[in-house]
């Protein structure tokens, strides 16, 4: 697997919840663009969701294994709260772009807090669904260099 696309909790809710805040595309909206984006350029790309801290984590750790080049993650809430997610990420020692749909800083104090953004490549936040797109233009170009 060249690509891995990571989605934390609640994103499996994307059109339903919140869409003024979060857009009305569905994650399976988003998965299947950046997927046709990713064969475009010649790449693979594997999406996994979940809505729990372990299941992200073990994912993480199969990445290590699968020959995943490459990381498009958007933590959801774990953003604020999983050192555990951090770690895991630092222990695979791929690199990764962190992806919010909405813009963070002008959300409530506690979401301009990441865990994530001092060890990422970078963080995509306030662009919606096309932020997704924008990391995957990193990814090819990650990979492709390397």
């Amino acid at each position: 697997m060249d690509i891995l696309l990571l989605n934390g909790p609640n994103l499996n809710m994307l059109g339903v919840r919140e869409p003024e805040q979060y857009g009305t595309q569905t994650l399976d909206d988003i998965v299947s663009c950046v997927s046709a984006l990713a064969t475009d350029a010649n790449l693979s790309l594997d999406h996994y969701q979940d809505n729990s801290e372990v299941g992200l984590i073990d994912r993480v750790h199969a990445a290590s294994q699968d020959g995943t080049k490459y990381i498009i993650i958007n933590p959801a809430a774990f953003t604020h709260t999983s050192i555990a997610l951090r770690d895991a990420l630092s222990a695979v020692d791929i690199a990764f772009t962190e992806v919010h749909l909405s813009n963070v800083y002008k959300r409530e104090e506690f979401r301009k807090k990441s865990y994530f953004s001092d060890i990422a490549e970078g963080v995509i936040s306030g662009f919606g669904a096309q932020g997704y797109e924008f990391a995957l233009a990193v990814a090819i170009k990650h990979i492709q260099s390397n």
